[in-house]
């Protein structure tokens, strides 16, 4: 019997911090019940909050190779589990010819075997004979389309794939498997029910100041507390699309470029670029606006809510 990946919740949560990723309880818990009792961890939550990086971060931590399928409109099985090398295949039929004297079944049962197998990352997921299985990151199967979920149900169910060239293959020992959806759309709940569901918010101050000084750790203590601060309160607005962890990181690494130690409205009209990634919320945030958000949010951190 194999030992358990991780003994308790805190070890999970000391495990992604050793790694750079500020975990809070409830999404340390989700993470170990999915480890704990293998079951795959379905992260939902607005895009840039996080979901994609615990993947890597759990892969890191528990030194285990990190296979990505990227989701995306019109993905299908073939092309998330194999393809054949046409182009060595042509070569080998034409060396065939050239030798001559073929042998038409024994050419094609060649180039129908591993040799010329393309694995794709599902089926490379699978295919572990030795070592520790990886972890699997099917990002964004929100962008995927229904019939490549109802596929999933059955790859998730069994761990094992079919190509009809070759058989069934299932995997020895499942790999640790993370799906993330943005909720573009609603995911299928039999999809949902062979998971663990954890919905993944934006972090409260604290956390994100944290999440901030783990990454940058070189910016200024005052700075990052009103980058945080001011990402906060930019998320209270009316904002076509707000800003995620990410963007308040890449901000703070931006103003770290440019030897910025204080955050001045001017400043942030100039780098608000690495924050609002839409034309329409840049416009809105102009030199006035930039000093009401950013008076406001220093008056909440002096003045927090509740005291």
């Amino acid at each position: 019997m194999s030992e358990p990946l991780v003994g308790s919740v805190e070890d999970v949560q000391a495990m992604l911090g050793r790694v750079g990723y500020v975990c809070d309880r409830p999404l340390g818990i989700a993470a170990f019940l999915a480890l704990k009792v293998n079951r795959p961890l379905f992260l939902e939550g607005e895009a840039g909050v996080g979901k994609t990086e615990i993947a890597s971060a759990i892969a890191t931590g528990l030194d285990r190779q990190l296979i990505r399928l990227q989701c995306y409109e019109g993905l299908d099985a073939n092309l998330a589990v194999y393809e054949w090398n046409f182009a060595a295949q042509m070569i080998a039929i034409r060396t065939a010819e050239a030798s001559g004297g073929i042998d038409r079944q024994a050419v094609e049962k060649e180039l129908y075997s591993e040799a010329f197998l393309i694995a794709r990352p599902l089926l490379q997921a699978l295919q572990t004979p030795s070592g520790n299985p990886p972890v699997l990151l099917i990002d964004e199967i929100d962008r995927a389309d229904e019939p490549f979920e109802a596929f999933l149900l059955e790859v998730l169910g069994d761990f094992q794939v079919t190509i009809p060239e070759l058989g069934t293959i299932r995997a020895d020992r499942p790999p640790i498997v993370i799906l993330t959806s943005n909720r573009t759309r609603e995911v299928h709940d039999a999809l949902k029910r062979r998971c663990y569901y954890h919905w993944v918010d934006y972090p409260d101050f604290d956390r994100e100041l944290e999440i901030v000084r783990a990454q940058v750790p070189t910016v200024h203590h005052d700075l990052s507390r009103d980058v945080v601060a001011f990402v906060q309160a930019l998320r209270t607005e009316d904002l076509f699309k707000n800003p995620g962890i990410a963007e308040t990181i890449d901000w703070a690494k931006c103003l770290l470029a440019l030897d910025v130690i204080e955050l001045t409205p001017e400043t942030i009209c100039n780098t608000l670029g690495a924050v609002l990634k839409y034309q329409d919320d840049l416009a809105r945030i102009g030199n006035s606006e930039a000093a009401r958000i950013l008076d406001a949010a220093r008056q909440d951190l002096q003045h927090p809510a509740g005291e």
